[in-house]
């Protein structure tokens, strides 16, 4: 199994900026993606960026030119770059990392919200 540990998450206005962070452990040399959902009260969890061992990434239409997700692999570790911060961004963020052929392990969670 894989364990995972974010940070990064707090308060910020409108239109400022965040880093999440993702410390992975256990069996990282099996990840093969890693990416970041999201979930907000009363909605259901949503993807919103994942990067794959080639470097492909897939995003949500609603971040898109906002936010930036990274990896670097020397430190088993994810990143999620928010920029230019919406109200509607509020949520509890959750690293994910996946190993083939199906297996997806959760962290806790980290909680981001955006004031008006």
């Amino acid at each position: 199994q894989v364990q995972l540990e974010e940070s990064g998450g707090g308060l910020v206005q409108a239109g400022g900026s965040l880093r999440l962070s993702c410390a992975a452990s256990g069996r990282i040399f099996s990840i093969n993606a890693m990416g970041w959902y999201r979930q907000a009260p009363g909605k259901q969890r949503e993807l919103v960026e994942r990067i794959f061992s080639s470097g492909r990434t897939i995003y949500a239409d609603s971040v898109k030119g906002r936010f930036t997700i990274s990896r670097d692999n020397a430190k088993n570790t994810a990143y999620l770059q928010m920029n230019t911060l919406k109200p509607e961004d509020t949520a509890v963020y959750y690293c994910t990392a996946s190993r083939a052929p199906g297996y997806v392990d959760w962290g806790q969670g980290t909680q981001v919200t955006v004031s008006s």
